[in-house]
């Protein structure tokens, strides 16, 4: 398990992105798969939430970026309620981050490019999926992806028109750093737009 080492750092940056981006670089030296994994929050017409585990492809100081289906469950809720939360949680670090705001549509030359990185049998798994929507037998989900990939055969897969990403712009991150006794170590940063300056504030544990 990794030490606790790093608090300096930790307490003493004024960037949240930079800070982000230093632990996730030790997320990925320290966790045994995905460290990049993160679990997104959103809520449907009711107002009831849902959360699912997905992959955080890319940051940058504009946000946080993933990609889906729009006609999945999360899509469809992103779509009508365009808001969201994530919470990174990396154990082997013990450490936490969470994060809160808008979310927007990336660009189509954004979605483009990262749909063309995929492995090829990912491209044909966007098409040939119906995400989250009732699958009656798992062969059904098979034949739909021999269908799918006889119909491209070698040639290009394009990115189908319901399969983009999304991009959470925070209004909050908090990092929470495990420490001795449950008095935990957390620094939150806040700003009153998506594209404001930041507050950082230490809090109670």
């Amino acid at each position: 398990m990794a030490d606790d080492g790093g608090k300096a750092d930790f307490t003493e940056e004024n960037d949240p992105f930079a800070l982000f981006a230093k632990w996730l670089k030790d997320a990925e030296a320290s966790e045994p798969n995905d460290p990049n994994a993160v679990a997104v929050a959103t809520v449907d017409e009711d107002g009831l939430p849902n959360v699912r585990m997905v992959l955080m492809k890319e940051f940058d100081a504009n946000g946080f970026v993933f990609y889906t289906n729009f006609e999945s469950q999360k899509g469809r809720e992103l779509l009508g309620q365009p808001k969201a939360a994530m919470c990174f949680h990396w154990k082997s670090l013990r450490r936490q981050i969470r994060l809160r705001g808008p979310v927007e549509v990336v660009t189509d030359a954004e979605a483009d490019a990262y749909f063309q990185s995929r492995p090829r049998g990912s491209r044909i798994g966007a098409w040939a999926s119906k995400q989250s929507r009732t699958l009656e037998s798992r062969f059904a989900l098979e034949r739909a992806v021999a269908k799918t990939t006889a119909k491209y055969g070698v040639s290009e897969i394009p990115r189908p028109a319901h399969w983009s990403g999304f991009r959470l712009k925070p209004v909050s991150i908090e990092f929470w750093h495990d420490g001795k006794f449950r008095l935990h170590d957390r620094i939150e940063f806040r700003r009153n737009a998506a594209e404001g300056g930041w507050h950082k504030v230490r809090m109670y544990p």
